[in-house]
């Protein structure tokens, strides 16, 4: 299928953050040559969850429209760390940990991206064979001063915390791959503004066209406040069972789901539906995504199969538990709650000072303020943890 101009752009700037510039990207579409679009990754750790596939999947737009998909390993700059955020270095990881890592990420992101359209390249090919003169020469492409203009670098000068010369290197590292490769797009989290443009500078001094910069969102995780992060516990991870997988994507509030259409499908939600069931079809999609079509379908069935579906219409989330102790805690209640239902994990602390001590967690419309304190529970009882979440035992 032949999409036009106007149709491609709009279909690649959907769901970014920020483009620089869209008339650019506009005037490279216009080539009629595949372009060749870069998405680096430091693979830091094994797995991968929802948050980092956005980037990819904004790369499988483009790979679906004809063009050619780049994905660099950073198998060179993740030794080092990408300071990005930090307020401390990074810990160094060995070489050979960073490869075990970069396995299992490509297969993750290879249920994404088509395996044999994608340009799968080790920025170590360069960096390792470059002698320290070159390093040198490359340095002298920027200042000191732009350097320090990142915000976390002068933020851990002003409060007095070490910055390594290696971190400020890293940049320079990044925009390098986009001249070794000549990148004509650059995708990256609105976070890595700086590092692209790094890119792009050392891009017009080589003479080389200058990429564009498509920033995608930070996604959002189940809680719809924070960052999706593992330390937050509102994660997603890519090689989750399917049936975990499905039940934490139905606990996201509806005005999330549509942001999870649009950043990790790439879909507008159907309108027309419920929003029920446009949640269970958005879980089914990704959950299929990650595993196949039928544990999609299975793991649908599955938590139909634990749901009541008496006031589904009203979007309520009725669960069927079973086998909580008698004589559980509220704290313990409402830990196992959150996980078995809806696949969250939260801390004992996190548990008190959002959820118990604030009123939020009720039996049967009563609060339950106390931690250690022991309900009595029986059969049909509506445990109510937050405004978006609510049990019922058997």
């Amino acid at each position: 299928m032949t999409h036009s101009v106007e149709d491609a752009l709009s279909i690649l700037t959907s769901g970014t953050a920020k483009v620089l510039s869209e008339k650019e990207l506009e005037e490279k579409l216009k080539l009629g040559r595949p372009l060749r679009i870069k998405l680096g990754v430091d693979p830091t750790a094994p797995d991968i969850h929802l948050g980092h596939t956005v980037a990819i999947e904004k790369l499988r737009q483009f790979q679906e429209l004809g063009h050619q998909a780049v994905l660099i390993i950073g198998d060179f700059t993740a030794t080092v760390g990408d300071p990005t955020g930090r307020s401390a270095a990074r810990p160094p990881l060995t070489r050979e940990e960073v490869l075990a890592h970069a396995e299992t990420y490509t297969t993750q992101a290879f249920k994404i991206l088509d395996k044999d359209k994608t340009e799968v390249v080790y920025n170590g090919e360069w960096f390792r064979t470059m002698t320290y003169e070159q390093v040198l020469k490359l340095n002298a492409r920027v200042t000191m001063q732009q350097m320090l203009q990142r915000e976390d670098f002068k933020s851990r000068i002003e409060k007095g915390q070490e910055v390594r010369l290696h971190e400020v290197q890293y940049p320079i590292m990044q925009g390098w791959d986009s001249v070794e490769i000549k990148s004509d797009v650059e995708i990256g989290g609105t976070d890595q503004l700086f590092n692209i443009l790094v890119g792009r500078d050392l891009q017009k001094e080589e003479g080389h066209p200058q990429q564009v910069v498509i920033l995608m969102p930070l996604l959002e995780g189940l809680d719809g406040v924070k960052k999706m992060s593992k330390s937050s516990h509102n994660y997603v991870g890519v090689n989750e069972p399917a049936n975990e997988m499905f039940g934490k994507l139905m606990s996201i509030s509806d005005d999330l789901m549509d942001r999870y259409y649009t950043l990790l499908l790439g879909e507008q939600r159907d309108s027309t539906l419920h929003p029920m069931e446009a949640k269970k079809q958005l879980a089914t999609h990704i959950t299929s995504r990650y595993h196949n079509e039928q544990e999609g379908t299975d793991a649908r069935a599955t938590w139909e199969a634990r749901f009541s579906k008496r006031d589904t219409a009203a979007g309520a989330t009725d669960l069927t538990m079973a086998d909580i102790p008698a004589d559980a805690n509220v704290i313990t209640m409402a830990a196992y709650a959150f996980e078995s239902a809806f696949g969250m994990k939260k801390s004992n602390g996190e548990l008190r000072k959002q959820f118990i001590t604030t009123g939020a967690v009720q039996l049967n419309g009563e609060k339950l303020t106390d931690p250690a304190a022991t309900p009595t529970l029986k059969a049909g009882d509506i445990l109510r943890l937050s405004k978006k979440h609510s049990v019922k035992f058997t």
